[in-house]
């Protein structure tokens, strides 16, 4: 072995064994899960438009972090990523609502900077821990190590504390997911349980404030806090007991009634 590949081989098993730091800190950048940590609650803004000026007045206006709708928008990750791109060091955490718990989505997700993956409609166990495998790096999932922008954003030693940083959101939407709430509330690596409001209506026919919504509500309740999992819902349940992580409106809304505000 020549000089040149003993040197790539040596740095080879350093940059391997530096990986991992038994007894270390973490060193948590991401602010919304430093707020999340210390039992606050947790408001995002909703972004399904590309304009970067709008995700920036978005991700400034005091949002502890940005949903990134890529379930149910247009937008495209070169999209988001010039996004996040343009606007990094803004207030307000990147976090994409991926189309679904794939390799492909998570890990282009993951590679522009996001902090968290929101995963919607997760009625199995089998797609919750997709949902992790794919989000983290060995040895906690199958994330590869591969080229993005995460390292402008988060620092060289990004691969050494994304684990720590990226947060995994469960949303639980039918009543197939509320059945298998609690085994889905039991994966590693899982920090969030989000009720779905709207699709819960959706899936089950019934209506917010009917016994039997109220019903799928409350399961998914007690099996989040009973595992010690943090609790999502829509900005309107922002009063019920228990939940900490909710999403807020999205820019025309906010548009609407800032002019609404404006004018009076």
């Amino acid at each position: 072995m020549g000089p040149l590949n003993r040197l790539l081989h040596l740095t080879a098993i350093f940059s391997v064994l530096s990986l991992a730091q038994p007894g270390a800190p973490a060193k948590i950048y991401n602010t919304a899960k430093q707020k999340l940590m210390q039992g606050k609650q947790l408001i995002g803004g909703t972004v399904s438009s590309p304009d970067p000026n709008i995700y920036c007045a978005m991700a400034n206006s005091g949002f502890d972090y940005t949903w990134i709708e890529m379930q149910h928008s247009p937008l495209t990750y070169e999209d988001v990523a010039k996004m996040i791109y343009a606007c990094r060091g803004s207030s307000a955490m990147p976090f994409i609502r991926v189309p679904d718990a794939t390799e492909s989505d998570i890990q282009k997700a993951t590679d522009i900077g996001a902090m968290g993956i929101i995963v919607p409609t997760v009625d199995t166990v089998e797609k919750a821990q997709a949902a992790v495998k794919w989000t983290k790096y060995p040895p906690a999932g199958r994330r590869s190590m591969g080229a993005g922008q995460y390292r402008q954003l988060w620092g060289n030693d990004y691969r050494q504390t994304a684990n720590d940083n990226i947060m995994v959101i469960i949303m639980i939407e039918t009543p197939i997911g509320v059945e298998n709430a609690a085994k889905i509330a039991d994966v590693p690596g899982v920090d969030v349980i989000f009720a779905a409001s709207t699709d819960l209506g959706n899936f089950s026919g019934y209506k917010q404030g009917d016994p039997q919504y109220e019903a799928l509500v409350t399961r998914i309740h007690d099996v989040t806090l009973r595992a010690g999992l943090k609790l999502g819902g829509p900005l309107a349940w922002k009063n019920r007991a228990g939940f900490t992580f909710f999403q807020g409106p999205g820019e025309t809304g906010l548009i609407n009634s800032g002019a609404q505000q404006t004018l009076k």
